[in-house]
This record gives structure tokens, sequence and C-alpha cells, in this order.
């Protein structure tokens, strides 16, 4: 996936506000404020005076133009951008690069499975009875197909070559957790696809240490049948690809 906005080089300077970055661009370009689009905590990422890139869109919608990408750690360039993860995976479908998903013909995106909840992604098959490709789902389909349900979380956390997640507390993530594992007694499949978004990682694990819930919930959920998929991805100045044929060793 190519970023279609201008990629600067610069040095963070500080997040504050979650959401707010102060941003030192290169040569005598002045010091800006860039928009953090992530809600984890960064640990381990915030480095002062890190090497960091970000995107600028000159909307004059847009209160920030500028869009913190990625920051450089010791190891490894980190991507910060969760809003990127879900079009990296449905980027990877839409190519076949997954190669276990190549026996599902369509996809949806954000879809609606209650009254309060969206998943990322569902897969399904051309078979008799089946949704058409072009109908927008509904939860009235899955009574009468099954379907294979992804979430997508992204990875910025590493610890001596072990991808983690999460990086603060997610009750939002443990609430998916327990939403597969309904979808899967209902009869369907379930995946949660970890896109790691840094290139120094072999294995990935739940962050126990930090949310212990969390990595309770994803066993059992595994132990129902969850399927667990950690991609590690690759980042360049241009843009980040997901690499699905290298998948990381699984740890749980």
């Amino acid at each position: 996936m190519k970023f279609s906005e201008p990629v600067l080089e610069g040095q963070f300077l500080k997040r504050y506000k979650r959401f707010f970055a102060d941003v030192q661009l290169g040569g005598d370009d002045p010091e800006v404020v860039a928009h953090v689009p992530n809600t984890g905590s960064l640990k381990g990422c915030l480095a002062e005076n890190a090497p960091c890139r970000v995107t600028h869109n000159d909307n004059p919608a847009r209160k920030l133009k500028y869009t913190l990408q990625m920051i450089k750690t010791p190891t490894s360039w980190v991507g910060v951008n969760t809003g990127l993860s879900n079009d990296l995976v449905w980027e990877a479908f839409t190519s076949g690069k997954v190669k276990r998903w190549e026996h599902w013909d369509n996809g949806q995106r954000e879809v609606k499975i209650s009254d309060k909840s969206r998943i990322d992604l569902v897969l399904w098959e051309n078979r008799d009875g089946a949704p058409s490709p072009t109908k927008r789902l509904s939860m009235a389909d899955f009574m009468t197909s099954k379907f294979h349900f992804v979430e997508i979380k992204n990875v910025s956390l590493a610890e001596g070559g072990r991808a983690l997640f999460p990086d603060a507390v997610t009750t939002r993530g443990q609430k998916h957790l327990e939403e597969l594992m309904e979808l899967i007694i209902q009869g369907h499949s379930a995946e949660i696809v970890f896109t790691i978004q840094r290139e120094d990682c072999l294995v990935f694990s739940p962050a126990d240490d930090i949310d212990p819930e969390y990595g309770k919930l994803l066993r059992q959920a595994v132990k129902q049948g969850l399927v667990v998929s950690a991609y590690p991805c690759r980042l360049e100045k241009s843009g980040i690809q997901l690499d699905t044929g290298q998948p990381l060793k699984l740890e749980l």
C-alpha cells in the first residue's frame, strides 16, 4: 500500500492529549503539530528526537495538516497509524496474498454483527443460498449461511524480538474476543489478524503483563476454534506492505 499523500521526514518531539504530536521537520522547516492516529499507549515507540515520518494533506477542512505515520526505534521503523491495518488486510485479500483465504470468493468490510458492534471483515463463498456479493450483508444473512469473521488489530509494541498486544488495557479488545467466540458457537468460523507494523519481530504473544484478561480470553477463544494470524509488515518511506508469506510464530 502506497501513501497517497506526500511523506516528510523529521524528528518526533512529544505526544500529548493522546492524538497530538509535536514534530520538527527536516532542514529549516518549522515545528508542526501532527495528528496521532492511535489510541494505544505506543509504549516503547515515543523516544524524544526519534526520526519520524508524517504525511501532509492541504485540505482546508482539516484542522491538522500532518499525520504521524512512523517512528524509528533502535531496531526498526514502526507504523503507528492503526487505521492502515484494515486497508493492509483488505489489500492482501483482494490481491489473493492470503493463501488460506483463497476459497472465499467474497468479502465485505465493517459489517454490523449486532445492534452495537461491527466487525472488520467478513468472507464467504459463492454457493446456493449465499448472499450476492453486491448486497450489503445484514445480521439476517448470518442465520442462513456460514461466514468467516475477521477482526484486525494493529501491533506496535515489541520486546526482544517478540511482538506484543495490547500496549494498554483494552476492554474493547476483550469484547471483540467474546463476540468472535459467540460467532463460533453459532457455527461460523472466526479469525483475528494481528498486523505487526514493524520489522524486528519473529514471535507474537499476548501482552499478559499489560492486560492479563485479554491474554486469558485469547487463549480461551483459540480453544474454541479461533484462528490467530500474525503478519509482519515491510515499512518504506513510500508505503507499507503486509508480508503474508512470512507469518510470525505464535506463542500463546
